[in-house]
């Protein structure tokens, strides 16, 4: 059952966002997919929401009513290289399977290349098996590149990833910030 898409919202963490933050950021389930570990204890999140969540150029929660139910960032590129950013996000699994990610990226796009003018490829990586997060880019437009072989350790092992992009001249799915 897909929720109500006038509920769903993209904002700025907030310290308050702490105890919402844990129930998705502590979660294995979650995080499984990320580079980095569930989040063990509540100063542990407020640190992280505090020195990186809220001073990041473009992180933002994704949430329901105003709840955080997840994340979605973008980290722009520097120099040369600000014609690129990364996309990366993650959901509570409460949430999983309801269309929610897919709408919260295609919030950012209609956001982010206005963001960041210089703004020209956004791209993503996504483990081999993270089926999910495939759909959710190739849902909103991305392109799949290719596969980086051993690219990158995740949770301890040189995992293979597959790299897609989108570029500001690529038709894509937007969807209006409500």
């Amino acid at each position: 059952m897909e929720i109500d898409s006038s509920r769903i919202s993209l904002r700025p963490f907030n310290l308050s966002d702490v105890d919402d933050f844990m129930l998705w950021a502590g979660d294995d389930q979650v995080t499984q997919f990320l580079r980095w570990n569930s989040f063990t204890s509540r100063e542990e999140a407020l640190t992280f929401i505090k020195d990186v969540s809220i001073p990041h150029p473009w992180h933002r929660s994704i949430c329901i009513d105003d709840r955080s139910i997840g994340f979605i960032y973008i980290f722009p590129g520097s120099g040369d290289e600000r014609c690129r950013a990364e996309i990366g996000y993650g959901l509570a699994t409460k949430y999983w399977g309801q269309g929610i990610t897919s709408r919260a990226v295609k919030m950012a796009l209609s956001i982010v290349f206005k963001d960041f003018p210089d703004l020209v490829r956004l791209q993503a990586h996504a483990l081999v098996e993270n089926k999910a997060s495939q759909r959710v880019l190739e849902k909103a437009g991305f392109q799949q590149e290719g596969l980086l072989r051993k690219y990158s350790f995740v949770k301890g092992k040189v995992r293979d990833l597959l790299i897609y992009s989108l570029l500001s001249t690529d038709s894509y799915q937007q969807t209006s910030t409500p």
